[in-house]
């Protein structure tokens, strides 16, 4: 039975995701792909036009499930300083989940790729800061924070802490969890 375009399209991606997932970190080529698939890289071809097309595929993935909880917590939440430390947990629960995708938001997996694709994880990352740093200005209209508060100091912080969690989690093999000593890290982050 042929696999519709839509699926085989997901089904390269699925792939892709779990080839990242090797601790060792070896580099996702199209033949290795191809093989694993069980296709010629032609068949790839049908699908994206280039493997930055498929990486590009992986970053909307990371996107979309990334903002949709982001914007879940925002809806649902209406504590300020809780909403930044449901949008930190969930960006480290996201990466102890997805190993591979992690690889790519860190930029990894990225290494001798084209160039737009950490243009594109960069402003993911502007993107979950300027969210963070709203959840801290609404913390300081409920009296969580002070009114001099430098938010944007301090949502910049959070982001290098979840940036550096996640850095850890890769570069230990996926051993380092990232939600690891969290409680306790948080008391510190949170002012």
């Amino acid at each position: 039975m042929a696999t519709k375009a839509g699926e085989r399209k997901l089904q390269i991606l699925q792939v892709i995701a779990e080839m990242l997932e090797t601790p060792q970190g070896e580099k996702v080529t199209t033949a290795a792909l191809a093989a694993r698939l069980e296709v010629s890289e032609a068949a790839l071809y049908r699908h994206y036009a280039s493997k930055a097309q498929m990486y590009e595929g992986l970053i909307e993935f990371i996107e979309n499930s990334v903002f949709s909880v982001i914007n879940q917590i925002e809806q649902d939440e209406e504590n300020g300083l809780k909403q930044a430390e449901l949008i930190v947990t969930s960006l480290l629960r996201f990466a102890q989940k997805n190993r591979g995708l992690t690889r790519v938001l860190i930029g990894d997996a990225l290494v001798h790729e084209n160039p737009r694709l950490q243009v594109r994880i960069n402003q993911l990352l502007e993107r979950i800061e300027a969210s963070l740093k709203q959840a801290l200005r609404i913390s300081s209209t409920q009296g969580g924070l002070p009114a001099e508060h430098d938010f944007g100091a301090h949502a910049n912080t959070l982001v290098a802490y979840v940036l550096g969690r996640w850095h850890l989690f890769v570069k230990s093999g996926f051993k380092t969890e990232p939600l690891t000593q969290l409680p306790q890290q948080w008391a510190i982050l949170r002012t």
